[in-house]
C-alpha cells in the first residue's frame, strides 16, 4: 500500500489534518507537520550532507560520544534504504513503514520493541523508512514516526535525538526533521560538490529558521586531510567547523567491519578521531551559538569554488 493513499486517522484515532504554519517563504511548498507533535525536552539534532559524504557514521559515532558522556540518545534514520543505525544495532532493522505493514497499519497494535532496537552503548535506534519509491512523501513518515515514537514515551526519558536525513534532498519531505531539530550540522568535504550541496543546505536551514527553533551549528569537515577550500568559504559565508575528521582507512573500515569507532581496536590514528567526535558531541551539549549565515547564489559559488 502507497504512503499516499492511506486512510486518514492512521495514526491515532479521530486525528486531523495538521495546522498549516506560516510558510517558508515566497514560493514555498514544504510539507507542514502537525505543530501539536512536539519531541520534548529532549536536545534534538538534525545531521544534513551531500549523498555518500558520511552522515550515518557520523551519526551513528555521535551517538556513541553522547552516549559516552552519560545521555540517553535516540538515533532516527530517515532515508528509506534504512542504514543509519547498522553499525550500531550490526543489522538493518525493519523500519517504522515495515512493522506498520505487519499489522496493517494498525499503531495502536504495535509495541515499542516493535520498531525501536538497542544498539551499541545503550543508543537506541529507529528507522522510519520511506513510502515506495516514487510514491507517497518521506517527510510524512518522519511526521508520522515522531508521533508514534511521542504516543509510545519513548521520548519522555531521552536526552538527545540525532536525525540522520537522506543525502542533500532539501524539499519539504526530507526538510521535516528540521522543524523538530534544535541544531543542524552539515557533514561535509574539501570538494566542489560536498560544498557546493552544504551551500544549498544552509539555505534550506535558515529558510525553517524563519518559523522553527532550528538554528545552523556549524560544520564537520570529514573525509578529508585539509580543510584549505571549506575554510575559505566558511570564512565567506559565516560558517564554523566543529570537527575535522581525517580521511582515514579505519573510519571506511568501521562501516565494513559494521561498527563504530568506540568498538575498534585502538590506534592512535583511531584515538584522534573518537576525540573528536567526543569533544564534538559536548560542544553541542553545552551548547553551540546559532550561526550568522550569508549563502551564496549558485551561480556565484560556482565562480567561488572554481579555478581559472
Amino acid at each position: 500500500m502507497s504512503l499516499d493513499r492511506l486512510p486518514p486517522g492512521l495514526f491515532g484515532a479521530g486525528s486531523n489534518p495538521p495546522r498549516r504554519p506560516p510558510p517558508d517563504g515566497e514560493g514555498s511548498v514544504q510539507v507542514q507537520l502537525d505543530p501539536d507533535i512536539t519531541i520534548g525536552k529532549a536536545k534534538v539534532f538534525a545531521v544534513y550532507g551531500k549523498g555518500g559524504i558520511g552522515k550515518s557514521t557520523t551519526s551513528s559515532n555521535l551517538s556513541v560520544a553522547f552516549s559516552n558522556l552519560g545521555k540517553r540518545v535516540v538515533q532516527i534514520g530517515c532515508d528509506p534504504k534504512h542504514d543509519s543505525t547498522f553499525t550500531l544495532t550490526k543489522s538493518l532493522v525493519p523500519t517504522v513503514i515495515d512493522v506498520l505493514e505487519t499489522v496493517n497499519f494498525h499503531p495502536e497494535e504495535l509495541h515499542l520493541d516493535d520498531f525501536v532496537f538497542e544498539g551499541y552503548n545503550g543508543v537506541m535506534c529507529v528507522e522510519a523508512g520511506g513510502p515506495p519509491a516514487g510514491t507517497g512523501c518521506g517527510g510524512y513518515v518522519v511526521g508520522q514516526t515522531v508521533k508514534l515514537l511521542k504516543q509510545h514515551h519513548l521520548f519522555d526519558d531521552t536526552d538527545v535525538v540525532i536525525f540522520d536525513v537522506l543525502g542533500d534532498v532539501v524539499c519539504g519531505g526530507f526538510a521535516a526533521p528540521l522543524q523538530h531539530a534544535d541544531r543542524a550540522v552539515i557533514v561535509t568535504a574539501n570538494d566542489f560538490d560536498s560544498i557546493f550541496a552544504m551551500n544549498r543546505i544552509a539555505s534550506a536551514i535558515l529558510a525553517k529558521a524563519k518559523n522553527y527553533k532550528v538554528r545552523l551549528a556549524g560544520v564537520i569537515a570529514n573525509r578529508s586531510d585539509e580543510t584549505n577550500e571549506i575554510d575559505r568559504f566558511n570564512e565567506a559565508v559565516g560558517l564554523k567547523t566543529l570537527a575535522h575528521l581525517r580521511n582515514l582507512d579505519i573510519i571506511r573500515r568501521s562501516r565494513l567491519k559494521k561498527s563504530t569507532l568506540f568498538e575498534l581496536d585502538s590506534t592512535p590514528e583511531l584515538e584522534q578521531a573518537k576525540a573528536q567526535y567526543m569533544g564534538l558531541a559536548q560542544a553541542l551539549w553545552d551548547g553551540v551559538d546559532p550561526l550568522t549565515v550569508s549563502p551564496m547564489k549558485d551561480r556565484n559559488l560556482f565562480d567561488f569554488l572554481g579555478f581559472d
